[in-house]
């Protein structure tokens, strides 16, 4: 089973995050994807998905996802396993932490695609607003990495997110 992590980074973190989570999870298994220079379209060559997108400024996307986001609507992921992980700004722009990841969990919202990979809002977390949490807002809908404010916690946090997606795919499995 392969797994495909498709990126987009300007300032070159949320690339950094995607080779420490292919590391963490294994360069044998994860495929990296800049969406820079390559389509959203062969996310239809992987049954397992991960999503890496930053905030920008006030709420916004990030550039290179900003241009293919009419795609995003397009692309079949029915049945397929998703995970995202975002990047942001919870002290520069605390109104907007992590919108960016919100606004793409909502994008890929489907009935058939199976979600892990949520991330606890936690104490070590300090904003006013998000789009990227649950409803009840005790969860991101993926892992929300600061690396302006708490680059010293993002390698911790990517280890034990990679620990807890091999740990729900092997459920998800186990299910099936």
């Amino acid at each position: 089973m392969k797994i495909g992590l498709f990126y987009a980074s300007s300032t070159c973190y949320t690339e950094m995050a995607a080779e420490k989570i292919q590391r963490q999870l294994g360069e044998e298994l994860v495929e990296l994807h800049n969406i820079a220079n390559e389509s959203l379209a062969l996310t239809a060559n992987y049954d397992v998905l991960i999503f890496g997108i930053s905030t920008w400024d006030y709420g916004e996307l990030q550039e290179d996802w900003e241009s293919q986001w009419a795609d995003v609507a397009t692309l079949q992921l029915a049945g397929k396993i998703v995970a995202l992980y975002g990047m942001g700004d919870q002290e520069g722009y605390a109104d907007w932490f992590q919108d960016a990841l919100g606004m793409l969990h909502e994008a890929i919202e489907h009935p058939e695609v199976a979600r892990i990979g949520f991330w606890p809002n936690g104490d070590d977390y300090q904003f006013n607003a998000s789009k990227a949490l649950t409803p009840d807002n005790s969860q991101f809908v993926g892992l929300a990495l600061d690396d302006e404010g708490q680059f010293e916690r993002s390698d911790q946090r990517i280890e034990d997110w990679c620990d807890q997606l091999l740990n729900e795919l092997e459920s998800w499995a186990e299910q099936q």
